[in-house]
């Protein structure tokens, strides 16, 4: 890590991070390079080394700010609610998904490349915002659906929104293989998958 205030650093980091996510938004994860994100920063290539080893590491570091946003949406829906039914808390879960579609789509797609090739302290730091979303739904679940098992819940939940991104964001050329293939298939939103998961899960 090169020398400087924690703020320099961190602001140096937040700029990767940031022209990471728009090359994303056009081009695939293995279409980015390191070269390509140093292009829409002000650094040089050999530069964002000093900030990040591997292409895999700044995906990791978006997935981690994405888990924390999403801690940060359901923390808020806890703490200013009295009360809520289970109707409710299966909306307020669907609609923090809805919000966070790069965090699905980088958890169904790049999970385990990013993980594999990233450094162990970036790991861990990514498993403390992923710790926290667990916590933030057991939280939830504890002060609006008392009776419902929060262990079997994740345990159900959290496997099923890995794989919510590939049936809500379909591409057109996804949609004309299916439709040569002869092959009927209903497209969801992410709300509606999510929420369909979570009030069966709160209600069975």
């Amino acid at each position: 890590m090169p020398r400087g205030s924690a703020q320099l650093t961190n602001a140096r980091r937040e700029e990767i991070i940031g022209a990471c996510k728009e090359l994303y938004k056009t081009m695939s994860f293995k279409e980015i390079t390191i070269k390509e994100i140093a292009s829409y920063t002000s650094f040089t290539r050999p530069s964002i080394y000093n900030y990040f080893e591997t292409k895999e590491e700044i995906f990791l570091a978006i997935l981690q700010k994405e888990y924390e946003l999403w801690v940060e949406e359901l923390e808020r829906v806890t703490r200013e609610n009295e009360a809520l039914t289970k109707q409710q808390v299966a909306k307020a879960l669907a609609s923090s998904l809805e919000n966070r579609a790069l965090l699905l789509k980088l958890m169904s797609m790049n999970h385990y490349d990013m993980e594999a090739n990233s450094r162990m302290e970036s790991l861990v730091e990514f498993k403390k915002a992923y710790g926290a979303s667990l916590t933030a739904v057991e939280a939830l679940l504890r002060k609006f659906c008392s009776d419902v098992d929060s262990n079997e819940f994740i345990f159900n939940f959290f496997p099923f929104i890995y794989g919510i991104y590939p049936y809500a964001v379909v591409t057109d050329k996804q949609k004309e293989a299916m439709e040569k293939a002869e092959i009927f298939f209903e497209y969801h939103s992410i709300y509606g998958l999510a929420y369909n998961c979570a009030l069966k899960l709160l209600t069975k």
